[in-house]
């Protein structure tokens, strides 16, 4: 009788299940936790910004709607982009990059605030000092272990 030899793997397949392993040990699902959590965050703090913190602040500085700040290059022709002879708008929208400077800021501080939480260095375990040489050792110690006096 002759050994079973077995079916060789189609490549798609082999692919697959490498993908598959790469997918669930690597931080590749990680990642993609985290992208998506951070898009839904992004929208979070855009609405931060262009309902919350910019109504007050234009308020502020004279009832100013920085979202519709900018510099008119061109005015356009016509309301309906359908119509012939219709020209749209060229504009610098300076207001709209400030709202997103402002979004920015924000998501870099408040990743700043997780990386810190998370990124903690641990604190040094507690010694105490040769009273001859000044030296650090461990509390249980009981000989220094740099002049090896008795503490």
């Amino acid at each position: 009788m002759a050994a079973e030899e077995t079916a060789p793997r189609l490549p798609v397949v082999e692919h697959l299940t490498g993908f598959r392993a790469f997918l669930f040990k690597s931080n590749a699902l990680g990642l993609a936790i985290g992208v998506i959590i951070g898009a839904a965050f992004g929208g979070v703090v855009n609405s931060l910004v262009n309902d919350i913190v910019m109504p007050p602040i234009g308020l502020l500085l004279g009832r100013v709607d920085f979202g519709q700040m900018k510099l008119v290059l061109q005015h356009g022709v016509g309301s309906d982009p359908n119509a012939p002879g219709f020209v749209p708008e060229v504009a610098i929208r300076y207001g709209a990059f400030f709202n997103l400077v402002i979004v920015f800021v924000i998501v870099a501080f408040v990743v700043y605030l997780i990386t810190q939480a998370f990124l903690r260095e641990p604190a040094p375990p507690p010694t105490k000092t040769c009273p001859f040489c000044k030296e650090a050792n461990a509390v249980d110690a009981t000989k220094c272990r740099a002049c090896a006096s008795a503490i």
